[in-house]
């Protein structure tokens, strides 16, 4: 088990490094909440977050834990197995004290995947997690919660387990600001799964601790403008804790769009109480992608990204972002969606078309993708498969369906005759991160380590913020009206 101690450990050059300091000058551990520092036991505001198929790697976490920096392992598409195996080995490399979290991925398509990785969770005392893509909150989200909560000496309720949202739409953040729903409650108590003594403290705490508003970012998105995002939820947060006083208590960060110091330290002014990185971090060395991904997404400018269907929530239309520039992903993901909604069945679809999208898409048969698709479904989700052999348009579904992992898994691979089908995610945010960082050592990404990212954006952001209340304050500019003396 690690020891974590008072300071930064692996402290980045530029802490120490900063401009001299002024009578005003911010430092980078007193942006954002202090209650976010004592909560999670890190020394920076910020935060990394878990990125699909392990990206966001045991490596990673580890390298920012021992820099007393929070990350989340990113289990986004893994077996359930290798989940198990990876945060075993966190959990026993870090120890519960440590700041360090699991991405836990809403499963549209499987329900019953969630359970298993809350049983992993709490079999290895994983003590936060990230809830993704969440619309409404599940029965495995609120037993995670719920296990363990009990009354502390104060008085007050005590969670065990500490959950940060990431949402985008205020329907869904008033969900984790309230207590948990009393309908899911009672259901968990039925099942033996939360006691009754439990149950009556969950009307006293909110569902998460943290709230992340994820603007305009990498992978899932509604493209929104934190600009205007995030002073609506500190606004919303204040709504309900007016009904509901412990409401009031959950941090807000800020996460999308964050890929240069000057967009931290906007978050901060906006309120923010911690701020979260996301797919910029698959361009560091800890990050589990292929060197071919890093090496585009390093020379990736700000127009060089683009919206596609979500894989996982294919047949509702969900977006996620995704590098352009060379790769046919996003053109060839939007197509199939729209194939998905003007046609009933695989057997619809013109031939030629469907020979383009074999040869092209696929790089082999309709046959052979639904034969995969099949075996994987007879294995996880038997009912899920009875359901589309008996429905062609759920059928269809699956079968597109499957280019999404299968162009997530070339990317990984780095296969570069296959790189035209990368599926790739980012946002304008690497853009700006790839600017930030020109003419600097860490423009190779193969310099760039993800605490040291971290570290160097949070010090910049506070040297930026120092240099214009300097600027603010130096004394009132020339007045630009007429007055007396300069008719």
């Amino acid at each position: 088990m690690m020891a974590v101690g008072p300071a930064l450990t692996n402290a980045s050059p530029h802490i120490g490094a900063r401009q001299a300091t002024t009578p005003m000058s911010i430092r980078p551990e007193a942006l954002g909440a202090p209650s976010f520092l004592r909560a999670h036991n890190v020394a920076l505001a910020y935060v990394v977050g878990g990125m699909v198929k392990g990206i966001a790697s045991r490596a990673m976490v580890e390298r920012l834990a021992r820099a007393r920096l929070l990350g989340f392992f990113g289990t986004g598409g893994m077996a359930a197995a290798q989940i198990a195996d990876e945060v075993a080995t966190l959990a026993r490399t870090l120890g519960q004290d440590a700041p360090w979290g699991v991405n836990f991925l809403h499963n549209f398509v499987m329900p019953e995947a969630e359970e298993q990785v809350v049983d992993i969770l709490l079999r290895h005392g994983v003590r936060c997690i990230e809830a993704s893509a969440f619309i409404v909150p599940t029965p495995a989200l609120v037993r995670y919660r719920l296990t363990g909560l009990a009354m502390g000496a104060d008085g007050h309720p005590v969670a065990r387990h500490r959950i940060m949202a990431k949402v985008s739409r205020p329907e869904v953040a008033r969900r984790f600001l309230a207590a948990a729903d009393p309908e899911i409650i009672r259901m968990l108590v039925a099942r033996g799964h939360v006691t009754e003594a439990q149950a009556a403290l969950a009307a006293r705490i909110s569902l998460a601790d943290d709230l992340c508003i994820e603007a305009d970012s990498g992978g899932h998105t509604d493209r929104q403008v934190a600009l205007a995002l995030v002073p609506s939820m500190l606004r919303l947060r204040a709504e309900v804790a007016g009904d509901f006083p412990p409401a009031g208590r959950v941090r807000v960060g800020a996460a999308g769009g964050i890929g240069a110091p000057e967009a931290a330290a906007a978050a901060f002014v906006l309120g923010a109480d911690f701020v979260l990185t996301g797919s910029l971090n698959q361009c560091t060395v800890e990050a589990a992608t292929s060197d071919l991904v890093k090496d585009m997404l390093a020379a990736a400018a700000p127009q060089d990204f683009d919206t596609a269907p979500a894989g996982d929530m294919f047949e509702i239309g969900a977006r996620v972002q995704v590098l352009k520039r060379g790769t046919l992903f996003a053109a060839r993901a939007n197509r199939l969606h729209e194939l998905y909604r003007s046609h009933a069945s695989i057997e619809d679809i013109p031939a030629p078309v469907l020979r383009e999208i074999e040869e092209r898409y696929f790089g082999r048969s309709v046959a052979a993708v639904w034969d995969e698709t099949a075996r994987h479904y007879a294995a996880s989700a038997p009912g899920a498969l009875a359901e589309a052999e008996a429905n062609p348009h759920k059928k269809l579904a699956m079968i597109f369906r499957w280019y999404f992992i299968h162009s997530a898994r070339l990317a990984l691979a780095g296969e570069v005759g296959a790189r035209s089908n990368f599926q790739i995610h980012a946002g304008p945010a690497m853009a700006a991160c790839n600017a930030w960082l020109a003419g600097t050592p860490l423009a190779d990404w193969r310099r760039r380590h993800v605490d040291d990212l971290g570290i160097r954006l949070m010090s910049e952001a506070a040297d930026h913020l120092t240099r214009q209340l300097v600027r603010w304050t130096a004394g009132p500019p020339p007045s630009i009206f007429p007055t007396e003396s300069n008719r």
